[in-house]
């Protein structure tokens, strides 16, 4: 049986539809495919459809996304959710698993290819954004959500809005020397270096990748994150050694991270986010390091899964939208 249509509602929807009744397409772009909708006049997404993507052809990148909007009017346009950064001021997109878009001045790139108005987010900040609209942080006033994956991620919401911030780097707790290299005769440390050029980010431990080293350098071992936390669960003393240092090197940050902003909500996406038992203890020691007490949970798992950043692209087409 069909899953029913995805309809926004309507405070989301845009204001101004052009001719033919589609307000405008949106596309969730990661390195391998592209998952894109076209969003009806009456809010409702039309059926998802998969291409790969062009990560390495830039006219064959144009190609892609102009047969996506194949038909519709010039005015109808293009929100696009992408993992990179994207400076509000400069206009230049950081995107390191699409290199033909790396280094562009992507929105005006693409407008002018394209003959249509292209809006352009990260990926976790659409994914956020829709939670905080339509998910696990609806009603509250500001949202911070957490990517757990191949890589630490996030993204803050306030008001119903992105908070792009100066370099559009907003939300992107992941980067940032946090762990220091150990002292001359002490103990190693979990210090590693990280791909943004820096050593000891959160990004380098507390992504399912961080899992697996922090595997490999407490016990030499080269285990899959699911492997550790299944074995975790089963109660194996070693998996269980791993889960304590991820969660006291991950929990300190995320509550510095809530304090800062004063998020009521803290969704979290990503396939660490697969285990209920380890976002429930992620949640407890994040609430015991908050200043602000708290007996519901704050860290949750996302309510809209894989289909939130497409929502967020979507969503960026309302007017009300952020």
């Amino acid at each position: 049986m069909a899953s029913p249509p995805i309809v926004l509602p309507e405070a989301y929807r845009p204001k101004a539809v052009p001719a033919g009744g589609v307000a405008g397409v949106c596309a969730d772009i990661g390195g391998s495919f592209i998952k894109a909708s076209r969003l009806a006049a009456d809010g409702a997404l039309q059926p998802e459809i998969r291409v790969p993507t062009p990560a390495a052809d830039w006219p064959g990148f144009c190609e892609a996304l102009g047969a996506l909007c194949a038909g519709l009017p010039a005015g109808v346009p293009l929100s696009l959710s992408i993992a990179g950064v994207f400076d509000p001021r400069s206009g230049i997109a950081k995107v390191a698993n699409i290199p033909c878009i790396d280094g562009r001045r992507l929105g005006a790139d693409l407008e002018a290819a394209l003959g249509r108005p292209v809006a352009i987010a990260n990926d976790a900040d659409c994914f956020v954004l829709a939670e905080a609209l339509l998910g696990a942080g609806a009603g509250h006033p500001v949202v911070f959500g957490v990517i757990l994956g191949t890589g630490v991620g996030g993204g803050l919401v306030a008001g119903g809005r992105i908070v792009e911030g100066a370099g559009g780097v907003a939300g992107e707790w992941g980067h940032g020397p946090v762990i220091r290299p150990a002292a001359p005769g002490a103990p190693p440390a979990p210090a590693f270096a990280c791909g943004c050029g820096q050593t000891g980010c959160i990004d380098t431990v507390g992504s399912a990748r961080g899992l697996e080293r922090l595997d490999l350098f407490l016990h030499g071992e080269a285990r899959d994150s699911r492997v550790i936390v299944e074995s975790w669960q089963a109660g194996e003393a070693t998996a269980g050694a791993v889960v304590a240092l991820w969660l006291d090197l991950l929990s300190g940050p995320l509550a510095m991270i809530v304090n800062a902003t004063g998020a009521s909500a803290v969704p979290v996406a990503g396939g660490l986010a697969n285990s209920a038992e380890l976002l429930a203890l992620l949640d407890g020691a994040v609430r015991r390091g908050i200043l602000r007490r708290m007996d519901q949970p704050l860290v949750t798992a996302t309510q809209l899964g894989p289909n939130a950043g497409l929502l967020g692209a979507a969503l960026r087409l309302g007017s009300t939208a952020g």
